[in-house]
């Protein structure tokens, strides 16, 4: 009988493992893509056409709604990833994030983004995800109201169920948070302090409910006396009182996307706590200062930081579906 050979068990062992590596990179391959701006280039080349016309219709009819659908495309990513878990109506089998806290009675913009998905449905069914959608439509509603606009990274699929549980855990920082928080809830998604001041920056466009900054305008020191005495006129210290009413999150340009925020928070007037905070004497004070100052430093910062959000664990590949209607699963 011929002699085996030292080798042979080795070599068998070693195919066996080359081949089983390849089996998951083909797997991996087909469920998790990258991101990519050219992603529809072939499949749906008219889906940025199609968006930007349904978002500047609904900012011309209200402008309010360019800052509603940036804030979207936020909450949309710090629960789940950017799945376009945000948008999904509750079921018999999952409640959806629509109706949790930081959610409930302050997300808004669905009705548009139903006529975003309706008119891009016309011109390639099947093709562009609802989490795509949304931040397509953040960063046009970011460009229409004079700020940066930049190539959105796209390949996003849609997930098939929702979290009612995690969007009411903490994960979106409420605007109660102090600095600590702010730095924390950030980090835990990847985004850096620096991603955090800037994404802030989002606040000036948009606006805020009594209820969110009723506790600042009466009981905190670090706010411009002015800004308190206007506000408390359309916000009645007892809660239960006008909590809906409404105030501009930026004082001096509300529906203009531009550093105003921050030479706001300078002059203590920033509307939120979680606004003031970042300066408050504490170690972001340095950046509120430049972005005050640089307005392109603003814009340039602020579109990487919110390419580096839409990064956000997305579903990719064979993962998640193309729904299509935002508001349930197929």
């Amino acid at each position: 009988m011929a002699a085996l050979s030292p080798f042979s068990s080795y070599s068998k062992a070693s195919i066996i493992v080359l081949i089983i590596c390849s089996l998951l990179m083909m797997f991996m391959g087909r469920s998790s893509a990258k991101l990519t701006t050219d992603y529809y280039k072939k499949t749906c080349p008219k889906v940025f056409s199609a968006v930007e016309s349904v978002v500047k219709d609904a900012i011309q009819k209200e402008k309010r709604m360019g800052a509603s659908l940036l804030r979207l495309h936020f909450h949309d990513c710090f629960v789940q990833g950017c799945d376009g878990s945000v948008l999904l109506d509750d079921t018999s089998s999952f409640t959806g994030e629509k109706t949790a806290a930081p959610n409930n009675n302050s997300v808004r913009g669905f009705n548009v983004v139903d006529d975003i998905k309706s008119k891009v449905e016309y011109v390639c069914p099947g093709v562009v995800s609802c989490a795509d959608i949304l931040a397509i439509a953040a960063r046009d509603s970011v460009a229409l109201l004079g700020g940066p606009k930049w190539d959105v990274k796209l390949g996003r699929r849609d997930s098939k169920t929702a979290s009612f549980s995690t969007a009411n855990s903490g994960v979106i920082p409420p605007p109660t948070s102090n600095l600590g928080n702010l730095i924390n809830r950030f980090q835990a998604r990847g985004l850096s302090t620096k991603d955090m001041v800037v994404l802030s920056g989002a606040h000036t466009i948009g606006q805020a409910r009594c209820t969110f900054y009723r506790n600042r305008i009466y009981n905190e020191t670090n706010i411009h006396a002015s800004l308190a005495r206007k506000r408390q006129r359309n916000c009645p210290r007892i809660s239960g009182s006008g909590d809906n009413n409404l105030a501009p999150l930026d004082v001096k340009t509300p529906t203009f996307f531009d550093n105003s925020y921050y030479k706001n928070l300078i002059k203590k007037k920033g509307l939120l706590h979680s606004d003031q905070i970042l300066y408050n004497g504490s170690s972001t004070d340095s950046l509120i200062k430049l972005y005050s100052k640089n307005p392109k430093a603003f814009n340039d910062d602020f579109v990487t930081a919110i390419i580096k959000m839409g990064d956000i664990s997305p579903l990719t590949g064979s993962n998640g579906e193309i729904r299509k209607n935002c508001r349930r699963i197929n």
